[in-house]
């Protein structure tokens, strides 16, 4: 298993000129480590990798990596539409030292099944480290169907687990009925990481983390330890919240949030922007029902 709990999606912070803030990836990634997230994932969607030229790209992974110093597992991101483009990404990133890849599941050309099974195939086998499938149908126009995820765990040595984003418990369980417990099933949804773990979830890749680092380890470990009650309160004490941080588009809400705590993690790269102000009220609000004060 590349890791069980909570690991965070982490933002990548920019300077004020817009540029990639290595400084602050590297504070962030204390933070972190210091609150008890069990692995980070550096440039996925959270982390506005679509923005990221490939120079950039690469050194915010070999920065993450240097500054955890095999600490904590570091996850990268290097997924992508372009096969070979992945290729090259995943093997930079495992030459870099990365415990594992998250591979997103191909957008906008989105591939047929045959397709699809070979673009993660040929990456999967383009390198050693362990790899976990991204489904983010939402964000993809395209659903890793159960049957091509066993396909895939079944026939790949080092496919070795899922980031599930779709919403559909129902797809969940089939996913884990079909799959063995060497497999590993991540939530991609801070509002349903306890209805995953049910089913035989191994933890969440987490937006919530950012700021919520110990209660989101809490979270996933309540249950695993036993501690059903405690894991269903958190989950639901933390909802609404959750609610706020996606009110508009990941990671809009996230980054807002950061810099409204001090956290100074700069702006966004368009096509992103900032908040509608009725939607920043309405973080805002949350932020501080949760307990935490605003800067």
């Amino acid at each position: 298993m590349l890791f069980q709990g909570s690991a965070v999606a982490l933002v990548t912070p920019f300077t004020k000129e817009n540029k990639v803030n290595y400084d602050k990836l590297e504070e962030l990634v204390e933070f972190h480590i210091k609150n008890n997230t069990d692995a980070i994932v550096v440039c996925g969607t959270t982390g506005e990798a679509s923005t990221l030229d490939d120079k950039e790209h690469v050194a915010a992974i070999k920065c993450v990596i240097d500054a955890v110093n095999k600490r904590i597992p570091v996850i990268a991101g290097t997924g992508g539409n372009d096969t070979d483009h992945s290729i090259m990404l995943s093997r930079i990133a495992e030459n870099f030292g990365a415990d594992g890849l998250l591979i997103i599941n191909p957008y906008y050309n989105k591939g047929n099944k045959s397709g699809i099974k070979a673009h993660f195939t040929k990456i999967a086998q383009s390198v050693e480290i362990p790899i976990i499938l991204y489904n983010v149908p939402s964000r993809t126009g395209v659903n890793l169907s159960p049957k091509l995820v066993a396909e895939l765990a079944y026939g790949v040595e080092n496919i070795v687990g899922i980031k599930e984003a779709s919403g559909d418990m129902a797809q969940v369980a089939e996913i884990a009925r079909l799959v063995d417990n060497n497999f590993s099933i991540y939530s991609g949804n801070d509002d349903s990481t306890l209805p995953l773990l049910s089913l035989g979830g191994a933890g969440v890749i987490s937006v919530l983390a950012n700021i919520c680092p110990r209660e989101s380890h809490d979270l996933v470990y309540s249950f695993l330890s036993g501690n059903v009650e405690k894991s269903r309160e958190l989950q639901l004490n933390m909802k609404p919240l959750i609610d706020a941080l996606f009110v508009e588009v990941n990671p809009v809400p996230i980054k807002t949030a950061m810099n409204l705590l001090g956290m100074e993690v700069g702006n966004l790269r368009l096509p992103l922007s900032h908040m509608e102000a009725s939607n920043i009220n309405l973080l805002k609000q949350e932020l501080k029902n949760f307990g935490f004060d605003l800067k």
